[in-house]
């Protein structure tokens, strides 16, 4: 009998001890349970630790509340200002209530993946480039709202989203970088030109207290070379005054004749470069027989007169009065050279002779 109550002690203890392992669940801190009694949920959830079901009657579901980091695909899309894009994002969240998670999603995880990327796709194609690219807090929000909305009922928080990179293709580069660099130069080009600007009225303001005072452009003449010696260079470059230079042009050019009328320099200039003309023939020379009257005193009229007055004078030969005769002509033309005196029938000319005997009596 002793045997039989021990027999029945030990089935019961082993009994007890295998529905107390099938029973016993350890629920961890980060977890919650969800049991299921005959199918039906019951209204509270299991806290962390030792808890108990019934075998075969409950079934405990744990779900993890921690937070939950889920990348998101890159999604393709074309913005609103028609820029071709890939985006992708990364999207934060946790697990608020565990029955709701359990009881009104299949697979909360996968129902917030593709949540996300329905959503992000939709913030592409309403935001420009340029939001894209600078504005991404504001994006970031409005993914959230988008995100957050159905996930309540689901028993999940959005904690946040954030996109990760927006990739453009190659032309789109290579675009923005011209538009960046141009921006650049421009910004540039302006803080040169105000530099400009600004150093112009204070080079202007110098000008007039050095023209006030003509010593101090000469000290800071002395300054520059100074400055410029204190380099040990080999070469020193000193300023020159122009208005010296001319000086001294002026100085080198010969003084004008004394009542002479200068021609002005722009008339001088600007007149025409000619040949010089050519020299004029020389006159023959005039012979006036000793004793003769000044022909510019006593001019005769005519030819007669002429050869009266050589006559007078002594010379009785034609030649001679012909040579007078054109000497009181003005007009008469020159005689000719000596090897022309002679004709081509190889006679001398008479008016040759007479005036070679009126230079053999004057001698």
């Amino acid at each position: 009998m002793g045997e039989e109550l021990i027999t029945a002690g030990v089935t019961v203890a082993s009994a007890a001890v295998v529905y107390t392992l099938a029973a016993a669940r350890v629920i961890k801190q980060y977890e919650r349970g969800v049991v299921f009694r005959l199918g039906k949920l019951l209204p509270a959830a299991r806290g962390p630790g030792f808890t108990m079901i019934v075998p075969f009657v409950d079934r405990l579901r744990k779900v993890n509340m921690q937070i939950v980091t889920m990348p998101v695909p890159a999604q393709d899309g074309i913005t609103r200002d028609n820029v071709s894009v890939r985006v992708d994002a990364v999207i934060y969240f946790k697990v608020i209530d565990a029955s709701e998670a359990v009881v009104r999603v299949e697979d909360y995880r996968f129902a917030v993946s593709q949540m996300a990327q329905t959503s992000l796709r939709s913030i592409i194609g309403k935001s420009d480039l340029d939001d894209l690219l600078s504005n991404r807090e504001q994006l970031n929000q409005g993914l959230e709202l988008m995100l957050d909305s159905p996930a309540v009922g689901w028993g999940v928080s959005i904690d946040r989203v954030e996109i990760k990179d927006v990739s453009l293709p190659e032309t789109m580069k290579r675009s923005m970088a011209r538009q960046a660099e141009a921006d650049r130069d421009r910004r540039a080009r302006v803080i040169n030109a105000d530099a400009e600007l600004q150093a112009s009225q204070k080079l202007s303001e110098a000008a007039q207290q050095m023209a006030a005072t003509p010593s101090a452009l000469q000290l800071r003449l002395l300054q520059t070379i100074t400055a410029v010696a204190a380099e040990k260079n080999s070469t020193l470059v000193l300023p020159f005054p122009v208005e010296l230079l001319r000086f001294l042009e002026r100085a080198g050019q010969p003084a004008p004749a004394p009542g002479a009328e200068q021609e002005p320099a722009a008339v001088r200039d600007s007149a025409p470069t000619s040949p010089a003309p050519a020299p004029a023939p020389s006159a023959a020379p005039e012979v006036v027989a000793p004793g003769a009257p000044d022909a510019e005193a006593v001019a005769p009229a005519t030819r007669a007169e002429a050869i009266e007055a050589a006559k007078a004078a002594g010379l009785a030969s034609p030649g001679a009065a012909g040579v007078a005769g054109a000497a009181a002509e003005p007009n008469a033309p020159a005689a000719p050279p000596a090897s022309d005196a002679e004709e081509p029938d190889g006679r001398q000319d008479p008016m040759v002779s007479g005036f070679e005997g009126a230079r053999t009596r004057q001698d």
